[in-house]
C-alpha cells in the first residue's frame, strides 16, 4: 500500500509541475495582420499584386511572398533562389528578411519565396511599401519594388 501511495504522489507532483510549467511558459508572439497584399513592379520580369504572410516566434519572424501576377522567368529547383526582402520600419530604418527558401517552379509559374527569416523587436511596424525584394536566380538579379504601402496596413509584431 505504501508503494502505491508513493507512486500516486509522484504522479500528482509531476502533473502539477507540468501544469505550472505551462502556466509560466512564454506565449507565442503574434503579428497583425498575418497577411497583407502589395502591388509591385519587377521591371522586365513583370509586376502586379503579391501576398505577404508573416509569422512570429519571439524575436524571430518570417515572411513568405507569393504572386500569381509575377512569373518565374525560368524553371527553378526548390531552395535555389537567394531572396532578400527589405521592409521599411515605421520611424525610420529597415528590417531585412533573407534566405534561400522557395518551392520548385517551372518557367511561367507564379513566384513564391520564403519563409524568409528575420529578427524583429516587440512593437516593430514593418511595411513592404518603401522596401524591395531582390531575388538572384541563376546569377540573374530580379529586383521588385513596391508601388505603394501594403494593405490592410503594416505588420505589427508583438
Amino acid at each position: 500500500m505504501r508503494g502505491k501511495r508513493t507512486a500516486t504522489g509522484a504522479a500528482l507532483a509531476a502533473g502539477a509541475l507540468a501544469v505550472t510549467g505551462l502556466a509560466f511558459a512564454p506565449t507565442a508572439a503574434a503579428v497583425t495582420p498575418q497577411s497583407a497584399t502589395i502591388s509591385a513592379s519587377c521591371g522586365v520580369f513583370g509586376g502586379g499584386t503579391a501576398t505577404l504572410t508573416a509569422t512570429q516566434s519571439g524575436t524571430s519572424a518570417a515572411i513568405t511572398l507569393s504572386s500569381s501576377a509575377i512569373s518565374a522567368p525560368v524553371a527553378v529547383a526548390q531552395d535555389s533562389i537567394s531572396s532578400t526582402l527589405t521592409m521599411a520600419k515605421a520611424g525610420g530604418g529597415s528590417v531585412v528578411f533573407s534566405g534561400t527558401k522557395n518551392p520548385a517552379m517551372k518557367a511561367g509559374d507564379p513566384v513564391s519565396v520564403g519563409p524568409l527569416p528575420g529578427t524583429v523587436a516587440s512593437g516593430d511596424s514593418l511595411d513592404a511599401g518603401g522596401g524591395s525584394l531582390k531575388m538572384v536566380i541563376f546569377g540573374v538579379t530580379v529586383t521588385c519594388t513596391a508601388n505603394g504601402p501594403q494593405a490592410p496596413g503594416p505588420f505589427v509584431f508583438d
